[in-house]
């Protein structure tokens, strides 16, 4: 029996760390490993490691939403997401996340066997609020500006923090009048979709003042930013940035990290948890 949303939910409340949930991107463009699982059995190979390093949610992408990334057919990422699903379903009962903005996408990927809706568009695409409340999985609400073909020109905000707050908080309402449940939504502020590196490390610096409530979900492994604080430094060499995001939004109370590295992320984890417990 695969894991459930309340499975996780319980799992925040009783642990000593974040949830992690570990990136399967099966694409040939995706920033970091575009290319690496673009093949049903390497993805699923892929995932399987994942889930043994200790991921408790596998995170499947068939469209690649990287800063200039051209959008995929609906065809194509179904052809690339459903028998990846279909094959981890088989081996393991780990949660599985589909990271689409397409509600046909999303249904098709729950019938497989996911359980939680991943959604860098907050449900804003024609019926995606209507699916989600039918479907009754959980969501995850991210903020972007923009879209991923131009986030990245030239970001702006007044007040990020407020600014991404309030749109959570819009995108999370939006989703509770539709019917879906308000214990089944998290929110993530979107760091990197839409904003330059100023912006990312005020979202850092703000966790709790973005979640309005909600299970906040961190995403910033192997991201830009930190090769922007380390100067040329390329996606397959960002671990120890991802880990000091990662360790940083444990401390601020993030319910679940997404990230390519899961075994050192788990470890840094357990290792932080030891030195927070009191004797």
């Amino acid at each position: 029996m695969s894991t459930t949303f309340e499975d996780l939910q319980e799992a925040i409340r009783e642990r000593g760390w974040p949830l992690v949930m570990g990136i399967v991107n099966v694409t040939p463009d995706s920033f970091s490993d575009g290319g690496r699982y673009d093949e049903a059995n390497a993805a699923i190979d892929h995932a399987l490691q994942l889930a043994r390093d200790g991921a408790d949610i596998l995170d499947i992408g068939g469209e690649s939403t990287r800063p200039g990334a051209n959008p995929v057919d609906e065809a194509e990422e179904l052809r690339r997401i459903l028998p990846v699903i279909r094959g981890i379903r088989r081996h393991t009962d780990a949660a599985i996340s589909i990271d689409t903005m397409k509600p046909d996408v999303a249904r098709a990927a729950m019938e497989a066997g996911a359980t939680i809706w991943n959604d860098v568009n907050a449900l804003r695409a024609p019926g995606a609020l209507r699916t989600a409340a039918e479907l009754g999985c959980g969501v995850v609400l991210m903020h972007m500006q923009g879209e991923p073909q131009t986030m990245q020109q030239n970001p702006h905000y007044d007040d990020v923090v407020r600014e991404v707050s309030a749109c959570l908080s819009e995108r999370a309402d939006a989703a509770i009048a539709a019917d879906v449940r308000r214990e089944n939504i998290w929110l993530d502020p979107g760091i990197g979709f839409g904003k330059a590196l100023p912006h990312n490390l005020e979202l850092l610096r703000s966790i709790s003042d973005v979640s309005n409530d909600f299970p906040l979900l961190i995403g910033a492994s192997r991201k830009r930013l930190i090769a922007e604080l380390d100067e040329g430094t390329e996606a397959e060499n960002r671990l120890g940035g991802s880990l000091a995001i990662a360790l940083y939004a444990a401390q601020q109370k993030a319910a679940c990290i997404r990230v390519h590295d899961v075994r050192e992320t788990v470890q840094a984890f357990k290792v932080q948890a030891a030195i927070n417990q009191p004797f």
